[in-house]
C-alpha cells in the first residue's frame, strides 16, 4: 500500500508544480524517483525500495521528508504516516494501570535502604 501511495502521488505532480524545469521529453508521468529522491534527501536506490515494497518501515523523519517532497497536505501527509507506520491489531488497553501493593512495599524498602558505595580494593 506504502508503494502504491507513493508511486499513484509522485505520478501526479510536475517538475513545473514545485518550480523544478519541465526539462527534456519525459517518459514517465510526472517526477521521476530520483527527484523525489533528491527532494527528500534519500538515496534513489532506498526511495526505489519503498515504492516497489522491499522497504516497509521508513523512520519518520524520512516519512516527513517524503511528504515534503510530494508536496502532501496535511491529510494526504498523515494518511502516508498511517500507511508507514500501519495499525498492529492491538487495541490499548482502557483499563488504568495499577501496580501491585507487593512491588510498592519494595520500591518504599527500597527508597529507605542506605546506598552501598563499592570501592575497589
Amino acid at each position: 500500500m506504502l508503494g502504491r501511495f507513493l508511486r499513484a502521488r509522485r505520478e501526479r505532480l510536475r517538475p513545473e508544480d514545485l518550480g523544478m524545469p519541465a526539462g527534456a521529453r519525459r517518459r514517465v508521468a510526472g517526477l521521476r524517483r530520483s527527484e523525489v529522491a533528491q527532494r527528500a534527501g534519500v538515496s534513489t536506490d532506498y526511495y526505489v525500495r519503498l515504492e516497489q515494497g522491499r522497504e516497509r518501515h521508513p523512520s519518520v523523519q524520512v516519512v516527513d521528508a517524503l511528504a515534503r517532497a510530494l508536496a502532501l497536505e496535511e491529510d494526504a501527509a498523515a494518511h502516508l504516516h498511517g500507511l508507514a507506520r500501519p495499525f498492529s491489531g492491538k487495541r490499548p488497553s482502557t483499563r488504568p494501570e495499577q501496580v501491585s501493593p507487593r512491588l510498592l512495599q519494595m520500591m518504599e524498602a527500597w527508597q529507605h535502604t542506605p546506598a552501598v558505595v563499592w570501592t575497589a580494593a
